[in-house]
Formats: C-alpha cells, sequence, structure tokens
C-alpha cells in the first residue's frame, strides 16, 4: 500500500498525486450506484475547468456556489481549484437573506445552483437576491450539465506560491441575529484541517467512507483531503434518508458512517430494529463532529452496534481542532473530542488569557496552520483573535493530563442562575440517558427572580410517553448534579427539535420560541 500524501500545497497537486498513484481506483460512489475513479475525477474536472474558462473565470475570480452533495459539485468545485478561482460555497438550506449577503460582500461574478432540486428553485431565488445590484452574476445551472471545454487551452498550472497563499474560499458562518461572518481560508489551511483528521481516523485504501453532510459545509473540504490523502473512495448521499443510505452503505461496503450526533442516534435507533444482525456488517467506526456527544451516545454505540464512535470539534474558522481516533481508549472517546490534530496548536485560557491548568475549565484558543486567515469583514477580526494571534473560539473546555480536550460548553451557553454558572452540557448528558429523551437541549431563560432559569427542552423519544418532571428531578438528582443546577422548567417539545444543515439543535431558535412563554 502506498503512503498517505500529506504534503500538498494545493488541492490541485493533492488530486494529480493521487492519481499518479492510484488514478484506477473508485472515488466518489453515488447513492444510485454511480462510481467515478480518481482519474475520472481530474479528467472531467479539467474539462470543467476549461468550460468555466471559456465563460471567463479565471485566477482570482470570485464563484459562490449553492449545491448539493453529489458527484458534480465535487467536480465544480475541483475545477474551480484548478483555475485558481475564489470559491464560496453555500449550504443549501440556506435562502434569500443569507445568500444575497454573500454573493454582495464576496462580489461574486458567478452563481451555481442545481435549478429546481427538493421542491425549491434556487435559480429563481438568487435571480430575486440579486435583482438590485448594478452588475448581477451569471447564473448557471450546474446539477447534471456542466461546462465543458477543451483541457488543451488551459494554462499551465502555477508553482505553489512563495510568499502568502492567496485566499481561495470563503465559508460563512450562519447568522442568527446579524450578518453571517465570511471566513477566509487558502488551499493550505483547508488541507491542514483535512491532514489532521487523515491522520487521526488512520484510514487506508480499504476503507470505503461516507459523505451524508452537506458538501458545502467545512467539513467536505475536510473529508476530500482525508480522502485523497489516504485514497479511499466514499459514497455521497443528496439528500439523507436513513432507510436509503443504510441500503446504499450495505451495498458498497461502507467502513465509516456518520456526520455528527444525530445521524449516530439514527443509526442506533435502525440497528434496534434488528437487534440480532449488524445495521451495516462493513461498518467499523463511527466518526462526525458539529455538535456535542453526551458519553451515553458513546457507550450505546458500542454496546449494540459494537463499533466506537470518534468524534472530533472544529468550525469554521479553523476546520479541525480536536478528533478522536478509533486508538484511543474508551474513556477518551466517550467523554473527550480526541487530541488536537496534527500541528493546531489548542490552548485552553482564563479570562484574562493565561492559560490554564490540566482539568481546569476555559476558553478554547485555536492557532495554527488550518486557522483561517481573518474575516472578509475586517471589523470583526479584533474581537477574534487575542493579543497572542490566537483565534478565541467561545467554547469552553478542559484539557487533560492526557492531551485530551474536553468540551464542556460555549461561553455563550453558559447559564448565569442566581449568580452562578451552570453547563448546560453537563445537564444534557444527564437527561439524554434516560430512555424517554430522544434528544435534548438545555437553554437559560430570562427570569427576573433569578436572572435566568434552567430550561430542559426535550424531544420524547419513539415509542414514549413525554418525561414528566419529577422524572427528570429524579434523573438529575441519582446522577449526583447539585441541586441548584436541576431545571426549573421542563418543556417537551412538539415535534423534532430544530435542527440546522448538520443537525446541531438550534438553541437561539428554542430561546425565543420559549422566551414568551407562561411560567409560573
Amino acid at each position: 500500500m502506498s503512503a498517505p500524501i500529506y504534503d500538498a500545497h494545493t488541492f490541485w497537486e493533492l488530486l494529480e498525486r493521487r492519481v499518479a498513484d492510484s488514478g484506477d481506483r473508485p472515488m466518489l460512489i453515488d447513492d444510485t450506484d454511480r462510481t467515478v475513479t480518481f482519474a475520472e475525477v481530474r479528467d472531467r474536472a479539467e474539462r470543467v475547468a476549461a468550460g468555466f474558462a471559456d465563460f471567463g473565470v479565471g485566477e482570482g475570480t470570485p464563484v459562490t456556489w449553492v449545491l448539493p452533495t453529489r458527484i458534480e459539485t465535487i467536480v465544480v468545485s475541483l475545477a474551480l481549484s484548478r483555475l485558481g478561482a475564489v470559491q464560496n460555497p453555500i449550504i443549501h438550506i440556506y435562502r434569500e437573506r443569507e445568500v444575497g449577503f454573500c454573493i454582495r460582500q464576496t462580489t461574486a461574478e458567478m452563481v451555481l445552483v442545481p435549478g429546481e432540486w427538493n421542491g425549491f428553485d434556487y435559480t429563481a431565488m438568487v435571480e430575486a437576491a440579486t435583482a438590485g445590484l448594478d452588475e448581477p452574476p451569471k447564473i448557471l445551472e450546474a446539477y447534471h450539465d456542466l461546462p465543458d471545454g477543451n483541457p488543451g487551452t488551459l494554462d499551465p498550472v502555477s508553482a505553489p506560491p512563495t510568499g502568502d497563499d492567496p485566499i481561495r474560499w470563503i465559508y460563512y458562518t450562519s447568522g442568527t441575529t446579524s450578518d453571517p461572518k465570511g471566513a477566509m481560508h487558502t488551499d493550505a489551511t483547508l488541507i491542514a484541517g483535512g491532514v489532521g483528521l487523515a491522520r487521526a481516523l488512520d484510514m487506508g485504501a480499504e476503507d470505503v467512507g461516507s459523505i451524508a453532510f452537506p458538501y458545502a459545509h467545512i467539513g467536505g473540504p475536510d473529508y476530500l483531503v482525508c480522502m485523497l490523502a489516504n485514497g479511499f473512495p466514499a459514497v455521497l448521499v443528496e439528500k439523507f434518508e436513513l432507510a436509503a443510505a443504510i441500503d446504499a452503505y450495505r451495498r458498497h461496503g461502507v467502513t465509516m458512517a456518520g456526520g455528527s450526533t444525530a445521524f449516530y442516534t439514527m443509526f442506533l435507533g435502525a440497528q434496534r430494529q434488528q437487534a440480532d444482525q449488524p445495521l451495516i456488517p462493513s461498518l467499523r467506526m463511527l466518526s462526525g463532529g458539529g455538535a456535542p456527544k453526551p458519553p451515553e451516545v458513546y457507550h450505546e454505540v458500542v454496546a449494540e452496534m459494537g463499533l466506537p464512535v470518534a468524534h472530533g470539534y472544529g468550525m469554521t474558522e479553523s476546520p479541525m481542532i480536536c478528533q478522536g481516533s478509533p486508538h484511543d481508549t474508551d474513556d477518551q472517546l466517550a467523554h473527550t473530542e480526541g487530541r488536537p490534530v496534527h500541528r493546531a496548536q489548542v490552548t485552553i485560557v482564563r479570562p484574562d488569557g493565561s492559560t490554564c491548568d490540566p482539568g481546569e475549565e476555559g476558553e478554547v484558543a485555536v492557532a495554527g496552520p488550518q486557522l483561517f486567515k481573518g474575516y472578509k469583514d475586517p471589523t470583526l477580526d479584533a474581537d477574534a483573535f487575542d493579543e497572542q494571534g490566537r483565534f478565541r473560539t467561545g467554547d469552553l473546555a478542559v484539557m487533560r493530563h492526557d492531551g485530551h480536550v474536553s468540551v464542556t460548553g460555549r461561553v455563550k451557553d453558559i447559564i448565569i442562575r442566581k449568580g452562578e454558572n451552570i453547563s448546560a452540557k453537563e445537564i444534557e448528558n444527564v437527561l439524554y440517558a434516560h430512555p424517554k429523551v430522544a434528544a435534548v437541549a438545555v437553554v437559560g431563560l430570562p427570569d427576573l427572580e433569578r436572572g435566568e432559569r434552567v430550561c430542559a427542552v426535550v424531544e420524547t423519544a419513539d415509542g414514549a410517553e413525554p418525561l414528566e418532571a419529577d422524572e427528570m428531578v429524579a434523573a438529575c438528582t441519582e446522577a449526583g448534579l447539585m441541586r441548584q443546577k436541576i431545571p426549573e422548567q421542563l418543556v417537551a417539545y412538539d415535534g423534532p427539535l430544530p435542527r440546522n444543515a448538520t443537525l446541531k439543535v438550534l438553541k437561539f431558535r428554542l430561546r425565543d420560541e420559549l422566551a414568551d412563554v407562561p411560567w409560573p
């Protein structure tokens, strides 16, 4: 087996080197069983790059794309990388306000859409979002048919830059009460994150991965680098439907699946319907990130599916920060997000910027080659970085004595009840273990007496009755929570909890929904 490729400087270099090493191996498989090799992806990407060049796309051209997870989307992205365009991927659930803002701020000259897809007209949305611009971008549908041209007309690939790497990617963090923030990345920053993931997961050419999350998410290039570096294919899921995804994973022998905690619990639910046989016989690991992972989830997956869960931690500004490994212990996998990935510099700091002792909770500060180069709006940078140039994540964590990091919550997710800090995640981990609970979010709500009161919002497990307040109190007491941490309010949520494209619970929406609900 050939050595992994961990030292490429650009996406196109990484693809070319993978083709030279194992071009005839499968790279992308869709859920209709279409399969293309590394070489076929490279060759088609070159033709598509030539087609884009005919439209005037070249070095530094800003291009926004709003596309689902499919073979053509990855080919488009690689073609734009071949040309040196500045890509602005947008997750396909976002609509006119966010998409319009991103197009205006990046000054996109072209916007790629799937046309009408999944019951929504993306072309009409972008037309409406750009109608007021003096020079609206060209809108091109890039779903089945992609631009096509003669690769012989392309300029040779330029040598890697010797100075500062050029910005090639702008990924936006979702805005809640304000505009989205555009995190600027280079090929090198995204590759550093992907190499960190690849080293931790230690997958090889015999593995088969899967991408069930939106490829336009920052996790998309992470995973692509992992595939190209280690030489394994992935099954792409365009629209996630559990039964169909499981069937595709079985057909193609997927060895690693996941995406986020919600995916783990969905696979668990399906496994419980056939407890006498493995859900996906080839599967050897679940992995993902993007949301907290209660330890109970890890133990349930191990007990009922016979698999480890290698959970990770990253964000738009730093695609990988920490990552669990299948070589870690059960305790490390259950209770941490893994070690800092290769070359990432992770420090847990006190409010004054000093370094916390092992086991002491503080804010996560990050530096290293995977870190973004600042926001598209430079006025946001002053609050984002500390005096040493480290990115202030807003996440709370402890660095254990074994070097593994356990994320304990968000700085803004701490509930201040009568002057005392209460961790929402600590309570969520306790309540998740209750058999009546499918998912739970603990939020702080305005309260005249307490400042904030602790409210547990529960999604009821299938076939169960809603959790009662006395059952919640008993579970918290049994787990040893101090009395003042036990939620005063319990809400049995009507339907699934609100989630984003990676299935992370949207707590800000719950706070808004519950802020005016009468409470004694």
